[in-house]
């Protein structure tokens, strides 16, 4: 339990740390645990800005109750529905039967799906609806799909903070305190980025919008339900969300490939020494049957260039492969410079889907490299490596 949870004058983090988790949502690898985060404001009104996963129920009372000191809480201010967040409302509203929750129509909707609630304590807010709970009151505004329906954000202006939902998120338990400025932030960047490609990268122009929508209000804290609090770097957050969601990146090429017997993987590595020739170093490499998927989105996210070799698989393509270009298809990702490669033995393939692939995403493709029967030409592989590399340097 923390021992100090002041964010602000009477504004607390309650929040816990996950360490345990292996997958988020069950697919998602937490080499670092995760944060599920949760704020009170203490006023004449009590306010509990989301709550926790339901399996840390516990932790998060005592954390509470070391703040409340007996008080009750007043209002639940649910600004995400997901269950990481909204998981603990059962037990909170069976603690507190009286206990008001505010929410927009669609927090409401998706709210009497997971919980029986009495329809008299729900407080519904439009998009730019106050609360006032004393000496403060409380705005609200809407964020749709950054990254469900219902999002919203609070915003208290005597503090300048804003509760942020799952905007401005990180995956990573945090160690030993919630601000920004007393941690080691190196492993949150990348960790950040992978966040935002596999949550949220599919909406690149609702962050776009909710950015826009935000940036009149002064801010000096942002509070997410996921990771630091931050106030000292939030401009370097801010720049990283708008750099994701306008899908621009830096100047590197990713490299991922399937490879059954070794034959593909050759291919890689010929492509990989052309692009480094041409003067190219920023260059990861990702063998889909060992990366997860969510290395190889996130490295996606950050660099211009996309090459993505496999070998025909069952008269199509090898079925890893097949899942990540279903990955990077569903996220909408834009402007690449691709290329691509593949092998095959006695039908021709895969190449031929990576090509209809990069059609299909509006991407500039230069070129392609097909092997037969095993036998890869390394110099085609070689240049299809400078050609990339030349472009994405010009």
């Amino acid at each position: 339990m923390y021992l100090d949870k002041k964010i602000a004058d009477s504004i607390y983090y309650v929040g816990v740390n996950d360490r345990q988790k292996e997958l988020f949502e069950n697919y998602l690898p937490l080499p670092y645990g995760v944060s599920y985060n949760s704020y009170l404001i203490v006023d004449e009104k009590v306010v509990l800005i989301d709550t926790v996963d339901v399996a840390f129920a516990d932790l998060f009372f005592r954390q509470a109750d070391a703040v409340l000191q007996g008080r009750a809480i007043d209002y639940l201010v649910v600004d995400h529905m997901e269950p990481d967040h909204a998981g603990a409302i059962g037990l909170l509203t069976q603690r507190y039967p009286n206990i008001k929750i505010v929410g927009n129509k669609n927090t409401f909707d998706f709210l009497k799906g997971y919980f029986a609630v009495n329809p008299e304590n729900l407080v519904e807010v439009a998009d730019g609806g106050t609360l006032n709970i004393g000496q403060r009151t409380l705005s609200f505004h809407t964020a749709p799909m950054v990254h469900w329906p219902e999002v919203m954000v609070t915003y208290e202006p005597s503090e300048q903070i804003l509760f942020s939902a799952d905007a401005f998120g990180t995956f990573g338990a945090l160690n030993g305190s919630f601000r920004d400025n007393e941690l080691d932030l190196t492993p949150f960047w990348s960790d950040m980025r992978r966040y935002y490609a596999c949550i949220v990268g599919k909406y690149g122009p609702q962050v776009q919008k909710a950015i826009q929508k935000l940036s009149g209000l002064p801010l000096r804290t942002v509070c997410p339900t996921h990771g630091p609090v931050w106030s000292s770097h939030f401009s370097e957050v801010l720049a990283r969300y708008d750099q994701w969601s306008k899908y621009e990146t830096e100047t590197g090429l990713v490299i991922a490939y399937g490879s059954m017997y070794g034959n593909t993987q050759l291919m890689a590595e010929a492509i990989a020494r052309g692009a480094v020739d041409s003067g190219l170093h920023h260059i990861v490499m990702h063998n889909v049957s060992k990366s997860d998927a969510s290395y190889i989105l996130s490295d996606i996210f950050q660099y211009k260039g996309l090459i993505i070799g496999a070998p025909t698989y069952m008269n199509g393509i090898y079925p890893l492969v097949a899942s990540l270009l279903h990955k990077i298809e569903e996220r909408g990702i834009k402007n690449r410079i691709f290329g691509c490669f593949g092998g095959h033995t006695w039908a021709d393939a895969a190449v031929k889907r990576l090509n209809t692939f990069a059609e299909t995403m509006k991407w500039e493709n230069v070129g392609a490299v097909a092997n037969l029967r095993g036998f890869s030409t390394e110099t085609e592989c070689y240049n299809l490596g400078k050609a990339v590399a030349e472009k994405l340097l010009a």
